[in-house]
């Protein structure tokens, strides 16, 4: 009989733990991107040096701190953030549409802010979006 309320607590006890252990995992969730978005494509060319200067140039004063050095989201603010930054080296990540990356960098959501104001020029937004690019793998 012991035996079995010592197995019956540790049972419970288990449950307990795995469920405080589940509300620290967050979930992934996709990013619901309109399709005007998604259809968008950069006007300029990806091997646009300039264009990369400047993306990197925006990369570094809007996005490192974040996505860290390479875009793997790892900057020194990405500790404060309880979402996942995602990894612009990914193939993953690469094989989104311009469009949809445009969307999530300047509209974004949640803890990801909108940047929109902050970077108000077309142009820049699609050197950014060129400079990403040169982030693969």
């Amino acid at each position: 009989m012991k035996k079995l309320k010592m197995s019956i607590m540790v049972s419970g006890a288990l449950v307990m733990l795995s469920f405080v252990l589940m509300s620290f995992v967050q979930e992934k969730k996709p990013w619901d991107v309109p399709a005007n978005y998604q259809s968008m494509e950069n006007p300029q060319a990806a091997d646009d040096a300039e264009m990369i200067k400047i993306g990197k140039m925006n990369y570094a004063r809007h996005c490192k701190s974040c996505h860290g050095n390479i875009g793997k989201g790892d900057g020194p603010k990405a500790r404060s953030i309880d979402a996942d930054l995602g990894d612009f080296t990914s193939a993953e990540f690469q094989a989104q549409k311009d469009g949809v990356i445009y969307y999530q960098s300047f509209v974004g959501r949640d803890d990801m802010p909108n940047f929109e104001k902050k970077i108000p020029d077309e142009e820049d937004r699609w050197a950014l979006i060129t400079y990403l690019r040169t982030l693969k793998k």
